[in-house]
Protein backbone atom coordinates (compact mmCIF):
# COMPACT_ATOMS: atom_id res chain seq x y z
CA UNK A 1 0.00 0.00 0.00
CA UNK A 2 1.28 3.53 -0.72
CA UNK A 3 2.19 5.76 2.21
CA UNK A 4 -0.47 8.21 3.30
CA UNK A 5 0.62 11.85 3.19
CA UNK A 6 1.09 13.56 6.58
CA UNK A 7 -0.94 16.77 6.91
CA UNK A 8 -1.61 19.01 9.92
CA UNK A 9 -4.92 18.32 11.63
CA UNK A 10 -7.38 21.19 12.03
CA UNK A 11 -10.70 21.02 13.87
CA UNK A 12 -13.37 23.62 13.22
CA UNK A 13 -15.30 25.20 16.05
CA UNK A 14 -18.67 23.54 16.82
CA UNK A 15 -21.59 24.71 14.70
CA UNK A 16 -25.00 24.42 16.43
CA UNK A 17 -26.65 24.09 13.00
CA UNK A 18 -24.69 20.94 12.20
CA UNK A 19 -25.65 17.98 14.34
CA UNK A 20 -22.94 15.76 12.90
CA UNK A 21 -23.17 12.22 11.64
CA UNK A 22 -22.94 8.71 13.02
CA UNK A 23 -19.20 8.34 12.35
CA UNK A 24 -18.15 11.52 14.17
CA UNK A 25 -20.50 10.79 17.06
CA UNK A 26 -19.04 7.30 17.44
CA UNK A 27 -15.49 8.71 17.47
CA UNK A 28 -16.46 11.14 20.22
CA UNK A 29 -18.11 8.37 22.22
CA UNK A 30 -15.07 6.10 21.90
CA UNK A 31 -12.72 8.89 22.97
CA UNK A 32 -14.80 9.56 26.07
CA UNK A 33 -14.99 5.87 26.94
CA UNK A 34 -11.24 5.42 26.63
CA UNK A 35 -10.59 8.50 28.75
CA UNK A 36 -13.00 7.39 31.46
CA UNK A 37 -11.59 3.86 31.45
CA UNK A 38 -8.11 5.21 32.26
CA UNK A 39 -9.34 7.60 34.94
CA UNK A 40 -11.88 5.38 36.70
CA UNK A 41 -9.33 3.22 38.51
CA UNK A 42 -7.37 3.93 41.68
CA UNK A 43 -4.87 6.07 39.78
CA UNK A 44 -5.83 9.55 38.66
CA UNK A 45 -2.89 10.05 36.32
CA UNK A 46 -3.42 7.25 33.80
CA UNK A 47 -5.65 9.32 31.49
CA UNK A 48 -2.75 11.76 31.01
CA UNK A 49 -0.03 9.22 30.23
CA UNK A 50 1.27 8.68 26.72
CA UNK A 51 2.51 5.20 27.64
CA UNK A 52 1.04 2.02 29.08
CA UNK A 53 3.18 1.07 32.09
CA UNK A 54 4.14 -2.55 32.51
CA UNK A 55 2.69 -4.25 35.60
CA UNK A 56 6.03 -4.40 37.43
CA UNK A 57 6.49 -0.65 36.92
CA UNK A 58 3.41 -0.01 39.08
CA UNK A 59 5.08 -1.50 42.17
CA UNK A 60 6.97 1.70 43.17
CA UNK A 61 3.77 3.69 42.59
CA UNK A 62 1.77 1.41 44.89
CA UNK A 63 4.53 1.65 47.48
CA UNK A 64 4.58 5.45 47.22
CA UNK A 65 0.84 5.78 47.78
CA UNK A 66 1.26 4.06 51.15
CA UNK A 67 3.85 6.58 52.33
CA UNK A 68 3.42 10.11 53.63
CA UNK A 69 5.70 11.69 52.73
CA UNK A 70 6.96 9.57 49.85
CA UNK A 71 10.52 8.42 50.55
CA UNK A 72 11.63 5.78 48.04
CA UNK A 73 14.90 4.27 46.87
CA UNK A 74 14.26 2.82 43.39
CA UNK A 75 17.25 0.60 42.62
CA UNK A 76 16.01 -1.55 39.75
CA UNK A 77 18.46 -2.94 37.22
CA UNK A 78 19.48 -1.05 34.09
CA UNK A 79 16.81 -1.15 31.39
CA UNK A 80 13.90 -1.98 33.68
CA UNK A 81 12.58 1.59 33.57
CA UNK A 82 13.53 3.52 36.71
CA UNK A 83 12.80 6.82 34.97
CA UNK A 84 9.27 5.69 34.15
CA UNK A 85 8.72 4.38 37.68
CA UNK A 86 9.83 7.63 39.33
CA UNK A 87 7.89 9.81 36.87
CA UNK A 88 4.74 7.73 37.43
CA UNK A 89 4.84 8.62 41.11
CA UNK A 90 5.39 12.30 40.30
CA UNK A 91 2.52 12.41 37.79
CA UNK A 92 0.14 10.71 40.23
CA UNK A 93 0.95 13.06 43.11
CA UNK A 94 0.56 16.08 40.81
CA UNK A 95 -2.85 14.91 39.61
CA UNK A 96 -3.98 14.18 43.15
CA UNK A 97 -3.05 17.72 44.15
CA UNK A 98 -0.66 16.50 46.84
CA UNK A 99 2.24 18.34 45.18
CA UNK A 100 2.29 21.31 42.84
CA UNK A 101 5.98 21.61 42.01
CA UNK A 102 8.61 19.08 40.97
CA UNK A 103 12.41 19.11 40.72
CA UNK A 104 14.61 16.45 39.14
CA UNK A 105 18.27 16.48 40.16
CA UNK A 106 20.48 14.60 37.71
CA UNK A 107 23.91 14.68 36.07
CA UNK A 108 23.98 17.40 33.38
CA UNK A 109 24.36 14.92 30.52
CA UNK A 110 21.03 13.30 31.46
CA UNK A 111 19.03 16.55 31.81
CA UNK A 112 17.71 16.70 28.24
CA UNK A 113 16.74 13.02 28.36
CA UNK A 114 14.72 13.65 31.52
CA UNK A 115 13.06 16.68 29.93
CA UNK A 116 12.03 14.69 26.88
CA UNK A 117 10.75 11.76 28.92
CA UNK A 118 8.63 13.96 31.19
CA UNK A 119 7.25 15.98 28.29
CA UNK A 120 6.49 13.20 25.80
CA UNK A 121 5.31 10.45 28.16
CA UNK A 122 3.94 12.21 31.24
CA UNK A 123 2.76 15.62 30.00
CA UNK A 124 5.07 17.46 32.40
CA UNK A 125 6.82 20.46 30.87
CA UNK A 126 9.98 21.10 32.87
CA UNK A 127 12.62 23.78 32.45
CA UNK A 128 16.31 22.87 32.28
CA UNK A 129 18.40 24.58 34.95
CA UNK A 130 21.98 24.26 33.71
CA UNK A 131 24.93 26.66 33.68
CA UNK A 132 24.00 27.55 30.09
CA UNK A 133 20.31 28.20 30.85
CA UNK A 134 20.18 29.57 34.41
CA UNK A 135 21.11 33.15 33.47
CA UNK A 136 18.44 33.26 30.78
CA UNK A 137 15.80 31.89 33.15
CA UNK A 138 16.71 34.45 35.82
CA UNK A 139 16.16 37.40 33.50
CA UNK A 140 12.92 39.19 34.20
CA UNK A 141 12.56 37.84 37.73
CA UNK A 142 11.61 40.24 40.48
CA UNK A 143 14.22 41.31 43.00
CA UNK A 144 14.76 38.49 45.49
CA UNK A 145 12.66 36.05 43.47
CA UNK A 146 14.12 32.63 42.72
CA UNK A 147 13.70 30.87 39.41
CA UNK A 148 12.56 27.80 41.38
CA UNK A 149 9.59 29.85 42.57
CA UNK A 150 8.80 31.06 39.05
CA UNK A 151 9.02 27.71 37.26
CA UNK A 152 7.02 24.92 38.94
CA UNK A 153 8.77 22.00 37.21
CA UNK A 154 12.55 22.04 36.79
CA UNK A 155 15.34 19.64 35.87
CA UNK A 156 18.50 20.74 37.65
CA UNK A 157 22.11 19.76 37.13
CA UNK A 158 23.53 18.25 40.31
CA UNK A 159 26.96 19.68 39.58
CA UNK A 160 25.48 23.15 39.05
CA UNK A 161 23.29 23.31 42.14
CA UNK A 162 25.66 21.67 44.64
CA UNK A 163 27.90 24.75 45.01
CA UNK A 164 27.62 26.71 48.25
CA UNK A 165 26.21 29.78 46.49
CA UNK A 166 23.45 27.91 44.70
CA UNK A 167 22.70 25.27 47.31
CA UNK A 168 21.24 27.57 49.96
CA UNK A 169 18.89 29.23 47.49
CA UNK A 170 17.68 25.86 46.24
CA UNK A 171 17.11 24.56 49.75
CA UNK A 172 15.04 27.64 50.54
CA UNK A 173 12.84 27.51 47.43
CA UNK A 174 12.94 23.84 46.50
CA UNK A 175 9.70 22.20 45.29
CA UNK A 176 7.86 19.87 47.59
CA UNK A 177 8.82 16.83 45.50
CA UNK A 178 12.35 15.94 44.38
CA UNK A 179 13.65 13.06 42.24
CA UNK A 180 17.39 12.42 42.50
CA UNK A 181 18.81 10.47 39.57
CA UNK A 182 22.13 8.61 39.91
CA UNK A 183 21.63 8.91 43.67
CA UNK A 184 24.70 6.78 44.43
CA UNK A 185 26.85 9.80 43.50
CA UNK A 186 25.27 11.64 46.45
CA UNK A 187 26.16 9.03 49.04
CA UNK A 188 28.56 10.03 51.79
CA UNK A 189 31.76 8.07 52.23
CA UNK A 190 34.26 8.14 55.03
CA UNK A 191 37.90 9.07 54.73
CA UNK A 192 40.07 12.12 55.36
CA UNK A 193 39.20 13.70 52.01
CA UNK A 194 35.44 13.22 52.31
CA UNK A 195 34.77 16.72 53.65
CA UNK A 196 36.29 18.38 50.60
CA UNK A 197 35.06 16.03 47.89
CA UNK A 198 32.51 16.71 45.18
CA UNK A 199 30.48 13.81 46.50
CA UNK A 200 30.33 15.44 49.94
CA UNK A 201 28.85 18.59 48.40
CA UNK A 202 26.17 16.53 46.68
CA UNK A 203 25.42 14.71 49.91
CA UNK A 204 25.09 18.01 51.76
CA UNK A 205 22.57 19.16 49.18
CA UNK A 206 20.40 16.03 49.21
CA UNK A 207 20.57 15.59 52.98
CA UNK A 208 19.45 19.21 53.31
CA UNK A 209 16.46 18.43 51.11
CA UNK A 210 15.68 15.29 53.11
CA UNK A 211 15.81 17.25 56.37
CA UNK A 212 12.38 18.69 55.54
CA UNK A 213 10.02 16.03 56.96
CA UNK A 214 7.22 17.00 54.54
CA UNK A 215 9.24 16.76 51.32
CA UNK A 216 8.63 13.86 48.95
CA UNK A 217 11.96 12.35 47.88
CA UNK A 218 12.66 9.60 45.34
CA UNK A 219 16.22 8.33 44.94
CA UNK A 220 16.97 6.57 41.65
CA UNK A 221 20.08 4.47 41.09
CA UNK A 222 21.06 1.14 39.58
CA UNK A 223 23.99 0.79 42.01
CA UNK A 224 22.79 1.52 45.56
CA UNK A 225 25.52 -0.60 47.10
CA UNK A 226 29.00 -0.77 45.58
CA UNK A 227 30.72 -2.46 48.51
CA UNK A 228 30.94 0.60 50.76
CA UNK A 229 28.65 0.09 53.77
CA UNK A 230 28.94 3.69 54.94
CA UNK A 231 27.89 5.02 51.53
CA UNK A 232 24.91 2.67 51.38
CA UNK A 233 23.72 3.57 54.88
CA UNK A 234 24.04 7.26 54.06
CA UNK A 235 21.50 6.72 51.26
CA UNK A 236 19.19 4.89 53.64
CA UNK A 237 19.42 7.75 56.15
CA UNK A 238 18.02 10.07 53.48
CA UNK A 239 14.86 7.97 53.49
CA UNK A 240 14.63 7.74 57.26
CA UNK A 241 17.25 8.84 59.80
CA UNK A 242 16.58 5.68 61.81
CA UNK A 243 17.76 3.48 58.92
CA UNK A 244 21.33 4.58 59.51
CA UNK A 245 21.48 2.58 62.74
CA UNK A 246 20.34 -0.68 61.18
CA UNK A 247 22.85 -3.55 61.27
CA UNK A 248 24.86 -4.24 58.12
CA UNK A 249 23.64 -7.85 58.05
CA UNK A 250 19.84 -8.00 57.99
CA UNK A 251 19.52 -11.77 57.69
CA UNK A 252 17.87 -13.92 60.33
CA UNK A 253 14.61 -13.76 62.21
CA UNK A 254 16.00 -11.21 64.68
CA UNK A 255 16.18 -8.59 61.91
CA UNK A 256 12.77 -9.25 60.37
CA UNK A 257 11.40 -5.98 61.76
CA UNK A 258 14.23 -4.03 60.12
CA UNK A 259 13.65 -5.79 56.81
CA UNK A 260 9.94 -5.02 56.84
CA UNK A 261 10.54 -1.35 57.59
CA UNK A 262 13.14 -1.04 54.86
CA UNK A 263 11.01 -2.96 52.32
CA UNK A 264 8.38 -0.22 52.47
CA UNK A 265 10.91 2.28 51.09
CA UNK A 266 13.34 0.21 49.00
CA UNK A 267 12.63 -1.63 45.72
CA UNK A 268 15.28 -3.49 43.74
CA UNK A 269 14.62 -6.00 40.95
CA UNK A 270 16.87 -7.68 38.40
CA UNK A 271 15.72 -8.52 34.91
CA UNK A 272 15.28 -12.16 35.83
CA UNK A 273 12.92 -11.12 38.65
CA UNK A 274 10.38 -9.42 36.40
CA UNK A 275 10.82 -11.20 33.08
CA UNK A 276 7.56 -13.02 33.97
CA UNK A 277 5.51 -10.83 36.32
CA UNK A 278 1.78 -11.14 37.03
CA UNK A 279 1.12 -13.18 33.87
CA UNK A 280 2.85 -10.52 31.79
CA UNK A 281 6.08 -11.24 29.93
CA UNK A 282 8.76 -8.59 29.37
CA UNK A 283 10.93 -9.51 26.36
CA UNK A 284 14.25 -7.93 27.25
CA UNK A 285 16.67 -7.94 24.31
CA UNK A 286 19.40 -10.53 24.45
CA UNK A 287 23.01 -9.57 23.84
CA UNK A 288 24.62 -11.30 20.89
CA UNK A 289 28.40 -11.24 20.70
CA UNK A 290 30.49 -11.68 17.58
CA UNK A 291 34.12 -10.91 16.84
CA UNK A 292 35.03 -9.20 13.57
CA UNK A 293 38.28 -7.75 12.30
CA UNK A 294 38.60 -4.46 10.48
CA UNK A 295 41.35 -2.20 9.19
CA UNK A 296 42.03 1.23 10.66
CA UNK A 297 42.37 4.23 8.42
CA UNK A 298 45.74 6.01 8.65
CA UNK A 299 44.21 8.97 10.54
CA UNK A 300 42.41 6.71 13.00
CA UNK A 301 45.56 4.68 13.54
CA UNK A 302 47.42 7.91 14.27
CA UNK A 303 44.75 8.90 16.80
CA UNK A 304 44.98 5.50 18.48
CA UNK A 305 48.75 5.76 18.79
CA UNK A 306 48.44 9.21 20.37
CA UNK A 307 45.86 8.04 22.88
CA UNK A 308 47.98 4.99 23.77
CA UNK A 309 50.89 7.30 24.50
CA UNK A 310 48.61 9.56 26.51
CA UNK A 311 47.28 6.58 28.51
CA UNK A 312 50.80 5.52 29.47
CA UNK A 313 51.60 9.07 30.63
CA UNK A 314 48.44 9.45 32.69
CA UNK A 315 48.83 6.15 34.53
CA UNK A 316 52.53 6.69 35.22
CA UNK A 317 51.91 10.24 36.52
CA UNK A 318 49.17 9.21 38.94
CA UNK A 319 50.20 9.38 42.60
CA UNK A 320 48.50 7.36 45.28
CA UNK A 321 46.89 3.94 44.94
CA UNK A 322 43.26 5.05 44.64
CA UNK A 323 44.03 7.88 42.25
CA UNK A 324 46.08 5.54 40.09
CA UNK A 325 43.24 2.99 40.12
CA UNK A 326 40.82 5.67 38.91
CA UNK A 327 43.21 6.66 36.14
CA UNK A 328 43.67 3.02 35.16
CA UNK A 329 39.94 2.36 34.66
CA UNK A 330 39.51 5.71 32.92
CA UNK A 331 42.10 5.03 30.25
CA UNK A 332 40.80 1.48 29.79
CA UNK A 333 37.34 2.88 29.07
CA UNK A 334 38.85 5.44 26.71
CA UNK A 335 40.76 2.76 24.78
CA UNK A 336 37.66 0.57 24.66
CA UNK A 337 35.66 3.38 23.09
CA UNK A 338 38.40 4.09 20.57
CA UNK A 339 38.37 0.46 19.51
CA UNK A 340 34.58 0.57 19.15
CA UNK A 341 33.94 3.40 16.69
CA UNK A 342 34.91 7.01 15.93
CA UNK A 343 31.52 8.16 17.29
CA UNK A 344 32.09 6.40 20.62
CA UNK A 345 35.60 7.85 20.77
CA UNK A 346 34.30 11.38 20.17
CA UNK A 347 31.72 10.98 22.94
CA UNK A 348 34.28 9.61 25.37
CA UNK A 349 36.81 12.32 24.67
CA UNK A 350 34.39 14.98 25.89
CA UNK A 351 33.10 13.21 29.01
CA UNK A 352 34.63 12.50 32.37
CA UNK A 353 35.38 9.24 34.07
CA UNK A 354 32.61 7.39 35.89
CA UNK A 355 35.07 6.36 38.60
CA UNK A 356 35.94 9.93 39.61
CA UNK A 357 33.38 10.10 42.41
CA UNK A 358 34.60 6.95 44.13
CA UNK A 359 36.49 6.95 47.40
CA UNK A 360 37.85 3.44 47.82
CA UNK A 361 39.72 1.11 45.47
CA UNK A 362 36.95 -1.45 45.73
CA UNK A 363 34.31 1.06 44.66
CA UNK A 364 36.44 2.25 41.73
CA UNK A 365 37.03 -1.37 40.67
CA UNK A 366 33.32 -2.22 40.86
CA UNK A 367 32.17 0.71 38.73
CA UNK A 368 35.12 0.52 36.35
CA UNK A 369 34.65 -3.21 35.79
CA UNK A 370 30.93 -2.75 35.08
CA UNK A 371 31.64 -0.02 32.53
CA UNK A 372 34.64 -1.48 30.74
CA UNK A 373 33.46 -5.10 30.63
CA UNK A 374 29.81 -4.39 29.72
CA UNK A 375 28.50 -5.90 32.93
CA UNK A 376 25.49 -3.55 32.85
CA UNK A 377 23.97 -5.29 29.81
CA UNK A 378 22.91 -1.86 28.67
CA UNK A 379 20.56 -2.27 25.74
CA UNK A 380 18.55 0.78 26.73
CA UNK A 381 19.27 4.46 26.97
CA UNK A 382 19.45 4.18 30.76
CA UNK A 383 23.16 3.65 31.14
CA UNK A 384 24.33 3.55 34.74
CA UNK A 385 26.83 6.26 33.97
CA UNK A 386 28.01 8.21 30.98
CA UNK A 387 30.86 6.84 28.88
CA UNK A 388 34.12 7.09 30.74
CA UNK A 389 36.88 9.39 29.64
CA UNK A 390 40.08 10.48 31.25
CA UNK A 391 39.34 14.00 32.37
CA UNK A 392 40.80 13.19 35.77
CA UNK A 393 40.33 15.35 38.84
CA UNK A 394 43.95 16.14 39.46
CA UNK A 395 45.22 19.64 40.06
CA UNK A 396 43.37 22.38 38.18
CA UNK A 397 46.24 23.10 35.77
CA UNK A 398 46.63 19.42 34.94
CA UNK A 399 42.89 18.99 34.50
CA UNK A 400 42.71 21.89 32.05
CA UNK A 401 45.72 20.53 30.19
CA UNK A 402 44.13 17.08 29.85
CA UNK A 403 40.85 18.62 28.67
CA UNK A 404 42.51 20.69 25.97
CA UNK A 405 44.48 17.69 24.75
CA UNK A 406 41.49 15.37 24.57
CA UNK A 407 39.21 17.92 22.92
CA UNK A 408 41.87 18.71 20.34
CA UNK A 409 41.92 15.03 19.35
CA UNK A 410 38.13 14.92 19.24
CA UNK A 411 38.13 17.42 16.38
Amino acid sequence: MPLEPVRPARFELPDPQRLGDFRSSRLLRDALRLGFRSSAGPFRSFARLAIEPRPYQLVPLLMALRLDPVRLLVADDVGIGKTVEAALVARELLDRGEVHRLAVLCPPQLAEQWQQELRDKFNINAELVLPATATKLERGLALGQSLFEEYPHVIVSLDFIKSDRRREEFLRTCPEMVIVDEAHTCAQSGGPQAGRSVRHQRHQLVSGLAANPDRHLILVTATPHSGNEEAFHSLLRLLNPDFGSMPADLTGSANETHRRRLAAHFVQRRRADIRHFLKSDTPFPEREEKELTYLLTPKYRQLLDRVLEYAREVVSEADGSHHQRVQWWSVLALLRALASSPAAAATTLRTRAVTLDTVTNEEADAIGRRTVFDMTEDESSEAIDVPAGTDAETEEDDRARHRRRLRRWRG
